[in-house]
């Protein structure tokens, strides 16, 4: 049993440290070209200032070296943190238990807007990126806060974490997930209190509008369906291969897929949305 436990706090963190798309010695030093840029002031073609919110083990820093300058290319105030630090500090956020990861994003959704002077924000998560701030939206307040969210590599109704998270229930392990700093892992078991909350009537609330991108080769969130919002007049649900038939990005390739920023910018500004090309995309299952 002892070399089982050992065994699997070894796949435990190799989950954690395989939903990090970069390693990088200075993932809180402030990013450049613009982003986190606390003097930007909204345009007038794109008034809502955009808060980017990373997935589970990434940081602010790697998870959005892609998007974010696509972004500010296109005229937005961008900023974003790391949230949910636990052992392993600002390398790998997300970590610890999502309602307070949601307080946290209500604090800087508020100091963003102090600054900038904007009324409401707009969200763009990736992987846990979307499981908190939805919560966020439901019940810290968030809903009047924010105009639009987009997110992929939803995840609304939990994951085995590829089977392992099942495997450590099934071994009455759970202690594991916490004892490695993963509050955050206990709370995406199908079942969980938290996931029960947040899916007490429908995730998506009246207010903002909602937009959850997913792809079909997913393998971290198992299945790809619990990113998948109930139907309503404010959501929008998108099967990225029904989009474009070329891309077989993986859940952690969709944060340099260049199909999901063009989805991303066209679901922020679906007045000046450009045409949407397909570029042929894979990350082999990644």
């Amino acid at each position: 049993m002892a070399k089982l436990r050992t065994f699997l706090t070894v796949l435990l963190l190799s989950v954690i440290a395989s939903t990090t798309l970069t390693t990088t010695a200075s993932a809180e030093t402030a990013p450049s070209s613009g982003w986190n840029n606390w003097s930007c002031r909204p345009s007038t073609a794109h008034p809502e200032p955009v808060v980017l919110v990373h997935g589970m083990g990434a940081n602010h820093w790697d998870n959005f070296l892609t998007l974010a300058p696509a972004l500010r290319a296109n005229g937005y105030c961008v900023y974003s943190q790391t949230y949910g630090k636990t052992l392993l500090g600002g390398l790998a956020g997300g970590l610890a238990p999502m309602a307070g990861s949601a307080a946290e994003l209500s604090t800087f959704v508020d100091r963003v807007r102090a600054v900038t002077g904007a009324a409401k924000v707009d969200i763009v998560g990736h992987s846990e990126g979307t499981t908190v701030p939805a919560y966020y939206m439901k019940y810290l307040g968030g809903a009047a806060k924010v105009d639009d969210f987009v997110g992929f590599g939803s995840n609304f109704k939990g994951t085995t974490l590829n089977g392992l998270a099942t495997l450590a229930e099934a071994l009455k392990l759970q202690g594991l997930l916490t004892g490695v700093g993963c509050g955050a892992c206990t709370d995406y078991l199908p079942g969980s209190a938290f996931l029960a909350k947040l899916n007490d009537g429908p995730v998506a609330v009246p207010g903002p509008t909602y937009t959850s991108i997913v792809t079909r080769y997913d393998t971290v969130v198992t299945p790809h369906t619990s990113g998948l919002l109930a139907p309503a007049p404010n959501v929008t649900n998108i099967v990225l291969q029904d989009k474009c038939g070329l891309d077989s990005a993986g859940h952690l390739g969709l944060a340099i897929d260049p199909n999901i920023a063009q989805l991303v910018l066209n679901r922020l500004d679906p007045e000046g949305s450009k045409p949407f090309r397909c570029r042929p995309f894979t990350t082999l299952g990644i």
